[in-house]
Formats: structure tokens, C-alpha cells, sequence
């Protein structure tokens, strides 16, 4: 059978989703395996987490009761990530979610044929639960963490393939299907999110969206090629950051407002870093004067002083994050966690429609150009938005 197009996958329903459909795009995103030996280490360790992300959850919300308002989307990506490591682990064993759902208590020696079924076959009796977690989940969720604990114990030490893992897997899956059924979660549903997500961490073409104010008219788009000249300058008797733009001052000179100097001064090149990948920037909208004021209702809510505010927290809250990691000096990627957060902060807003994978793009360009002007204390950074570019040159003093 052949690999579905994820792209069109991800645009059906998940009631649409099949077990084998899932399968085959769930191991395109499975970065893990070695080039000369593959195991079961690394989904088996991600299964077993996630299990207890599950249970964390349960007892976060059962401490916290009601102002534990996270709790329905935590559980649905939870069910998603372990369903993706439980996917692969099969996948690794040379056996399908199908010949794991029909499997019963009695052995089986060779493949069983069965056709293509969608999730929503799995769950024919579906009735949606409310808001705080029924005894059956917290006693299915019980039952599913000691099948995985029998299955750690089952595959350590194993390579694959293995297909005789039928017997400790089958049992997870099944527990994954009434974890689901008592959590008022359809699996399907849980699966497509997971697959939203993980394409939109590691896609496998890279298409990037549009630029959000093309449709605009040219006084009313971001500049599509920046040339910025950034320099230290000591300006009553501050060190302060300057911007210019084709020679004119562009912002009021940045000290790094903190005590103990960081540099922080130099994060304009953060916002030149969003304008060039993820065509967003709305302090430079407003330092450019391209406020799209021709549709009030996207000036007021995309280019207001609220998404201002929301660009600034990003860059300072990755800024605090990147200081502990030499700002990202020799990373190629960025950790999910940090980029989750991101999402989070934008949640409602148009740059919520890049993936995250436009977004780690953005970030790790901006600090290449942050550590060159932390080098030089000055440089040109310029931002080409048409070819999703920022890069730095050096200038002389």
C-alpha cells in the first residue's frame, strides 16, 4: 500500500482516519531510527512517558479541580503522543494497529488479513464524559500503565523485527481504546491532532504559508526587503542599540532594561527574524507605518498594541530560555516543549497558521544574527521576506 499524502490526510476528517493511513504517516515523522540498527528503545521509552503523562494529568486535575482548565486538550494530545509511539513500536516489529486490534488471547503465528478500517470502528459505543475524569478512566489508565510497564519488561533487550511482540502489544492497544472510550475521547480524533502536530514539527516538504498582508495594498505591507544598520553607541552614558533605516533612526535607542547586562539591546533582530520567515512582525508594522488600516478589524486585532505585546513577550521569554543554552550556539533544533509555548502565546492570532517548524526556522536564524552583533557590536542584518531570509553582514566602524 502506498505512503497517503499527509497533506491530504490532514485535510479530511478524523472520523476519515484509518489505522493503517495513521501508521504510514506516523512513521514518516519517526526521526529515531538508526542507520545500521534499529531497536525499540526510543518509542519504548516515549510510550512509557507518556503513559505517565497521562497520569499526571489525572492527578493534576483531581489536586486542582476546576482551575485545572487545561485538562481536556492535555488528554486528547497524550492519547495522540502515545498512540504515535505505540504506532511506531509496531511499525519496528513489522506488525499493523490492525492485526493489534483483532488480536485476541490466543497467539497468533502469522499475519492476520483484514481490511483498512477507520479509528471510529474501534469505538462503535461512543458517549462523550464531562469535564472531570469518571472512576473507569482512572482505573483503564491504571490497567494501561501496568500493560506497558509488562511490555518494557517484554521487549528490553530485543531487536527488531520482532513480530512475536504481538502478545504485549495487542494488550496496550486495547487499553488505549477503552482509555479513550472512558476518557470521552475519540482516538481518531486524537490521532489526526497528533499528526497535525507532528507534521507541523517535521514536515516532509516545507512549504511556507503566505505572507499574511499580501492581499494589501503596498503601503500597507511589510517593506519585502530590510536593510537594517544596527549599532552600540553610548548615549548618556548608556550603551544603547541603535536601528537606522536607509540612513534615518528607526525606533528609540534599546539598553537591555536589566540590571545585569545581557544584551538584550539587540533584539530587534528577533522581530526581523519573525518579519523574513513567518511574514509577522507587528512592532515593525508599526515602525514601518504599514498598519493594515484599509480592514479596521485586522489593524485593531493583528497590528494592535495587544499583538505588540504578545511579539515582545515571545522574544524576551525565549530570550530568558536561550540564555541557558549559550542562545542556541550549535543547535540545529529547538526542544517541542519551548515551541509548544509559543504556540500558546499566539493562540488566536493569523501567525498561528505557521507550523511549528516555521517557527524554530525564525528563531534559530534570528540568533544566529543575535550572537554575530553580541561579536561584532555592530552589523547590517538585512531581512528578505520574499526568500524567507535574514542574514548578517559586518561594517566597519
Amino acid at each position: 500500500m502506498s505512503t497517503p499524502d499527509p497533506t491530504v490526510a490532514l485535510g479530511r476528517s478524523p472520523d476519515e482516519l484509518t489505522l493503517l493511513g495513521y501508521q504510514q504517516l506516523a512513521k514518516l515523522t519517526d526521526r529515531s531510527i538508526p542507520s545500521r540498527r534499529i531497536n525499540f528503545d526510543f518509542p519504548l521509552l516515549g510510550l512509557f512517558g507518556e503513559v505517565g503523562s497521562l497520569l499526571a494529568e489525572v492527578k493534576k486535575k483531581q489536586r486542582d479541580t476546576d482551575s485545572y482548565v487545561g485538562y481536556e486538550p492535555a488528554v486528547l494530545e497524550e492519547l495522540g503522543d502515545t498512540l504515535w509511539y505505540l504506532a511506531n513500536l509496531a511499525t519496528r516489529a513489522d506488525l499493523t494497529l490492525l492485526e493489534l486490534a483483532a488480536y485476541s488471547e490466543s497467539p497468533v503465528t502469522q499475519a492476520i488479513e483484514v481490511t483498512d478500517r477507520p479509528f471510529q470502528a474501534l469505538q462503535p459505543v461512543f458517549a462523550a464524559r464531562g469535564p472531570r475524569p469518571p472512576d473507569a478512566f482512572e482505573a483503564e489508565l491504571l490497567r494501561l500503565a501496568g500493560r506497558v510497564g509488562t511490555l518494557v519488561a517484554e521487549v528490553s533487550g530485543r531487536t527488531a523485527p520482532d513480530r512475536s511482540l504481538i502478545a504485549p502489544l495487542a494488550p496496550v492497544f486495547h487499553s488505549l481504546i477503552a482509555v479513550a472510550n472512558s476518557a470521552g475521547v475519540r482516538l481518531g480524533g486524537a490521532a489526526h491532532e497528533n499528526l497535525q502536530k507532528t507534521f507541523g514539527r517535521w514536515p516532509v516538504t516545507r512549504n511556507y504559508t503566505p505572507l499574511f498582508d499580501e492581499d494589501f495594498p503596498p503601503n500597507e505591507q511589510l517593506p519585502r526587503y530590510i536593510e537594517l544598520a544596527i549599532s552600540e553607541e553610548l548615549i548618556d552614558g548608556k550603551l544603547c542599540a541603535v536601528q537606522r533605516y536607509k540612513g534615518a533612526n528607526l525606533g528609540d535607542p534599546l539598553t537591555d532594561n536589566k540590571k545585569e547586562e545581557d544584551d538584550y539591546r539587540f533584539h530587534d533582530c528577533f522581530h526581523l527574524a519573525y518579519a523574513a520567515v513567518l511574514g509577522w512582525s507587528p512592532n515593525l508594522r508599526r515602525l514601518f507605518r504599514a498598519k493594515r488600516k484599509s480592514v479596521p478589524s485586522v489593524d485593531e486585532a493583528e497590528d494592535g498594541a495587544r499583538a505588540i505585546l504578545i511579539e515582545e513577550g515571545i522574544a524576551t521569554w525565549i530570550f530568558n530560555h536561550a540564555s541557558r543554552l549559550n542562545f542556541f550556539e550549535s543547535l540545529n533544533t529547538i526542544d517541542y516543549g519551548l515551541l509548544k509555548a509559543v504556540r500558546n502565546f499566539i493562540d488566536g492570532y493569523e501567525v498561528d497558521r505557521c507550523p511549528l517548524w516555521m517557527w524554530e526556522e525564525a528563531i534559530l536564524k534570528g540568533y544566529a544574527v543575535f550572537r554575530q552583533l553580541r561579536q561584532h557590536r555592530r552589523g547590517r542584518v538585512i531581512a528578505d521576506l520574499t526568500q524567507r531570509t535574514i542574514t548578517f553582514e559586518e561594517m566597519p566602524q
